[in-house]
């Protein structure tokens, strides 16, 4: 016996959907080979073959962090493949009609340039994800790309092996660049011309997020021999640093919510790189 179409099992099968999930923060999600599972902390971007790429960044249990490609089909979701995708970001506070989050003015219609071989540099993933809160509309306007470093102690071979020069500039935006500081000693190993590192006084980048768009009147002071950002989540009762995370980058809006010195040096930066440069 036959069915009424002979030919049905030769037909092509119907390719499954993968479903699409906004790498939303705090998601726990593992690696289509299971060999990484983590919660997300970061979404950021790379460049690969001169495009900018998504990614996202993982933290497992025991906070180790690595970041990923956001390739379709390339996670697991309570055992479903998935795609991650960007979030869509939270609506910001309107600063001014037809303004940025950076306070710049709105520019309808243009879309985001191929990354340009300039870029800047922050210490980690949380850096990243406040500057792209901020300013990552200015900045896929301009072409240029933020990447993490995972702090600076290597500073100066990254720098050489990048090869700034007149149209490859760097800016490099470093935590709690003061007088005399670790981090002050490493920046001044650092003497291209082609290269500017900008900074701010606060512990961790957290910090210069105002206290007030947080609704605390001011960041707890941590001891020294206690890490700073699980001191803070304790002193805030707040359950672990992730979730302080969370809480501290869902507070920032606009320029408005942080601190001046920090705004100062990322515009600074934003300037340095994108003089001269063409796509």
């Amino acid at each position: 016996m036959y069915s009424d179409d002979v030919l049905a099992d030769r037909l092509p099968r119907r390719r499954k959907v993968v479903r699409e999930v906004p790498a939303d923060l705090d998601l726990v999600v593992e690696t289509s080979d299971g060999r990484f599972c983590g919660a997300v902390v970061a979404v950021g971007k790379t460049v690969v073959a001169g495009e900018q790429r998504d990614t996202v960044t993982l933290a497992d249990r025991l906070d180790r962090e690595r970041v990923f490609p956001m390739l379709p089909a390339s996670f697991l979701l309570e055992g479903e493949v998935v795609t991650l995708v960007r979030p869509v970001a939270t609506p910001a506070a309107p600063v001014k009609p037809g303004r940025t989050a950076s306070g710049s003015v709105a520019v309808a219609g243009v879309r985001a340039q191929v990354a340009k071989a300039s870029r800047i540099w922050v210490e980690g993933v949380h850096d990243a994800a406040l500057v792209e809160r901020i300013w990552g509309e200015d900045l896929r306007i301009e072409g240029i790309v933020v990447e993490p470093l995972g702090g600076i102690d290597d500073l100066a071979a990254q720098v050489r092996e990048f090869r700034p020069g007149p149209t490859r500039r760097l800016g490099v935006l470093v935590d709690h660049l003061v007088p005399n500081s670790k981090e002050s000693r490493i920046a001044a190993t650092v003497t291209s011309p082609h290269v500017l590192i900008n900074g701010h006084p606060y512990v961790d980048v957290w910090q210069a997020v105002k206290p007030t768009a947080l609704g605390i009147d001011r960041w707890p002071v941590i001891p020294r021999d206690i890490e700073w950002k699980v001191g803070i989540a304790t002193a805030l009762g707040v359950s672990d640093s992730r979730e302080m995370w969370r809480r501290v980058l869902g507070s920032v809006n606009s320029f408005a919510d942080v601190e001046v010195p920090l705004l100062r040096s990322v515009e600074e930066l934003i300037d340095f790189v994108t003089v001269g440069q063409s796509a």
